[in-house]
């Protein structure tokens, strides 16, 4: 039956109910008497909170499909209401779940184009800065050595000073065309990235330790950047968030594929909005499946694990008789 005859039965029903009253036995007199007013007040409770109670029982599957459209958060793909109720509701919550699942494919193919358009350019940028930007600031050195051999006494120390920052200069060049595009991560895998990354995240005040199994199932290349960008933003956030002394960044074989676990002795993620780094982490992390989940730590401090699913193969397309 439509939701508009079952409302409208139920309220008729209300009203045959309090006009059959009236047609009744029951009188009220002038003036009114205090049993009369007792009696009229009374059933007219009565049928309000009837009409209230079969009201929020027709009614509940749709205040259900209200706080589900107002909590849904595409980055944490899969939640969906339970499709409940009559004809017309459980349609329209079975319609809104078919729309769901039609947006977050539409918002993974879309975020698939704008991170690959993102990682060319930062390919572009780390080759220009090891190629041009580089390759000048290794010939002002060469020149400032060349110059040094014939300076004057009273100038050298200024001189070494001026290389010592040139140097630092091109090294933190270098620094930033890495974490642009890690070369490592293509000339020797992700678990040799990783250990970089710990490296260059590990300093006085923060302490990095790296814990890598040696039985990992390969990856391919997108899932490994993807491994590789969440497990940089984790120990990013880390260093200019978090106030921790010690970090662990562990990558594991599990059942189904790979886990990914950055950890930290900080101070938590507390009531902080998600920023814009963990919000590109669960953009990355859509790629290869919604396994991505942020919260406390089992020692306290914030751990951040993805996890990332491998097909198994199926032994006979592999050749084998």
């Amino acid at each position: 039956m439509p939701l508009f005859w079952r409302i409208f039965l139920l309220n008729a029903l209300v009203l045959i109910t309090a006009t059959a009253l009236l047609l009744g036995p029951v009188t009220v007199s002038t003036p009114v008497l205090l049993t009369e007013a007792a009696v009229l007040t009374v059933g007219l409770a009565a049928m309000l909170v009837a009409n209230a109670l079969l009201l929020r029982i027709g009614l509940a599957p749709l205040q259900r499909l209200t706080r589900a459209m107002t909590t849904i958060d595409l980055l944490r793909p899969g939640r969906r209401p339970a499709v409940g109720g009559q004809a017309e509701v459980a349609e329209l919550i079975t319609t809104f779940n078919t729309m769901l699942d039609r947006l977050e494919d539409e918002r993974a193919t879309s975020s698939a184009r704008v991170l690959c358009a993102q990682e060319a350019e930062r390919r572009r940028i780390a080759q220009e800065l090891h190629d041009e930007v580089g390759q000048t600031l290794t010939a002002v050195l060469l020149e400032l050595k060349r110059v040094a051999g014939h300076a004057p006494p009273d100038l050298l120390e200024e001189l070494h000073q001026v290389q010592e920052t040139t140097r630092a200069g091109l090294d933190e060049i270098r620094r930033i065309a890495r974490r642009l595009r890690p070369g490592v991560l293509d000339e020797l895998g992700l678990a040799s990235a990783l250990k970089s990354l710990a490296s260059d995240f590990a300093g006085p005040s923060l302490s990095v330790r790296h814990r890598l199994g040696t039985d990992l199932p390969p990856l391919g290349r997108e899932a490994e950047l993807v491994v590789y960008r969440v497990a940089q933003e984790g120990l990013t956030n880390v260093a200019r968030h978090a106030r921790a002394r010690h970090a662990e960044l562990a990558l594991r074989r599990t059942a189904t594929g790979v886990e990914l676990r950055v950890h930290d002795d900080g101070t938590g993620l507390g009531d902080a909005p998600e920023g814009a780094g963990i919000r590109g982490m669960r953009e990355r992390a859509l790629l290869v499946g919604p396994g991505l989940a942020l919260g406390a730590g089992p020692g306290g401090g914030t751990e951040v694990r993805l996890t990332v699913p491998v097909p198994v193969r199926d032994p006979d397309r592999n050749g084998r008789s």
